[in-house]
């Protein structure tokens, strides 16, 4: 190959680059998280495990009543059967009993 025609190629390659940075605007759709309904399920059952693992450490710490920290502990655990159960009906398995009833109550209020 001659050196004209790597210069060529060169020049060539280096417009093409330019022209791919600075004049192709990408989409915006392209840059966002593609966040199923199933992944937003996945993190708010790994906060809610999350939760209650650092209330248990901070009721062996002494930071809570025994009544403050079941009734903390029995709202985190309402909550997360909720989210499974809703895991369960959205990957179309069948929620289990304990899931179906803790979909079906409210929120327990938690006291300030």
């Amino acid at each position: 190959m001659s050196s004209a025609a790597i210069a060529i190629a060169c020049v060539l390659l280096a417009a093409a680059t330019v022209i791919f940075i600075f004049l192709i605007d990408p989409d915006a759709s392209d840059s966002a998280p593609h966040r199923s309904r199933l992944d937003i399920l996945l993190e708010r059952r790994d906060a809610i495990y999350d939760n209650l693992r650092d209330l248990r450490f901070e009721q062996r710490a002494g930071k809570f009543s025994e009544q403050d920290y079941e009734d903390m502990k029995q709202s985190l655990e309402a909550e997360a059967a909720r989210v499974l159960g809703e895991m369960d009906l959205f990957t179309g398995g069948a929620p289990t009993p304990a899931t179906r009833q803790a979909m079906s109550r409210k929120p327990v209020p938690r006291s300030s």
